[in-house]
């Protein structure tokens, strides 16, 4: 094979096989999961630099983590193009791309991997619909309300939950994570290993529980470990959907959403005076989900090869139309 990107700045050079494929340099998966774990670190770590002995869900609070976090995710992107001039990883695609940022596929990304969240929480959805004391069209006025909206961005938690947390972490956690391993392991592998940097990261709830007694040792902590279950698995599937689509829109819209409805209130359900009609809704969402899973996020929508993709060594099922 012939090296390429190798010189004086470059601790390890990148090579090019004899078929033209691209073959990760050696100690390179080191040099991403490093930089995937300080990255992580430094996200986590900038909920804390500001001392309160105030809850999380305190104004107060959430403002100054607005500010340590957007300043992190800002300068989320240098850790990207340090470990490219580092490693000598040399994509076709720009920074931007590779980080989900572009415009090719833009409109798909926006409506198809949202109405593919959308159809597996339809049972959620139709249970709410139930529920909601609110026709259809109140909830269209209340949509089209321009002081509605007014609220909710007044509202520090809602802009938390439903801007700030979804943005940032889907663009630390996915588009900074994902070009940094999809080299060194295949797509497949990247997919499955992000979320558990982001499953991890979300341990951090453990230590303000403990600091203010909400609930017993042993509830917090199994507590802990169904919200990194829950996490890792949310974070396979937008890696998921980032590395079918290439963008960063899909993940962030997904989580937001997926903050809105929350976990899956199953045990409601089964107590509703219409279970029979919102658990056929339930199980009909997950069918309906499965069969329209690659479809949705099929790459032919968003431009043909993603730009993660593009760093593959080897071919993948999830970059294959």
């Amino acid at each position: 094979g012939t090296t390429i990107g190798q010189d004086s700045r470059h601790c390890l050079s990148v090579v090019i096989g004899s078929n033209g494929e691209f073959v990760p340099p050696d100690g390179i998966c080191w040099v991403s999961v490093l930089s995937c774990l300080l990255l992580a670190c430094s996200y986590v770590g900038s909920l804390y630099v500001w001392r309160s002995d105030l809850p999380r869900d305190h104004p107060a609070v959430i403002k100054r983590r607005f500010t340590s976090v957007l300043i992190v995710s800002a300068l989320s992107p240098v850790f990207v193009w340090t470990w490219k001039v580092y490693t000598g990883v040399m994509p076709g695609p720009s920074l931007l791309a590779l980080m989900g940022i572009r415009f090719e596929g833009l409109i798909p990304a926006i409506i198809l991997p949202l109405l593919l969240t959308m159809v597996l929480f339809l049972g959620p959805l139709i249970q709410l619909a139930m529920d909601c004391p609110w026709g259809f069209m109140d909830g269209i006025r209340v949509a089209l309300d321009p002081w509605f909206w007014a609220l909710c961005l007044r509202d520090m938690r809602w802009l938390r939950n439903q801007v700030v947390a979804p943005l940032t972490e889907e663009l630390v956690f996915r588009a900074c994570m994902l070009p940094m391993l999809v080299p060194c392991a295949s797509p497949s592998t990247a997919m499955l290993t992000c979320p558990l940097f982001f499953g991890v990261a979300h341990f951090h709830h453990v230590i303000e529980l403990l600091r203010f007694r909400q609930g017993s040792v042993s509830g917090i902590f199994l507590a802990a470990v169904f919200q990194f279950s829950y996490t890792a698995v949310f974070g396979a599937y937008t890696a998921f959907i980032f590395i079918r689509t290439g963008h960063l829109v899909g993940p962030v819209l997904c989580h937001s959403f997926c903050n809105h409805m929350g976990f899956p209130a199953l045990s409601t359900a089964l107590e509703h005076r219409h279970r029979l009609t919102i658990l056929s809704c339930y199980l009909l969402g997950v069918l309906l989900f499965l069969l329209l899973l690659f479809p949705l996020t099929d790459p032919l929508y968003y431009g043909l090869p993603t730009p993660v993709c593009t760093l593959a060594s080897v071919p993948s099922s999830l970059c294959i139309s």
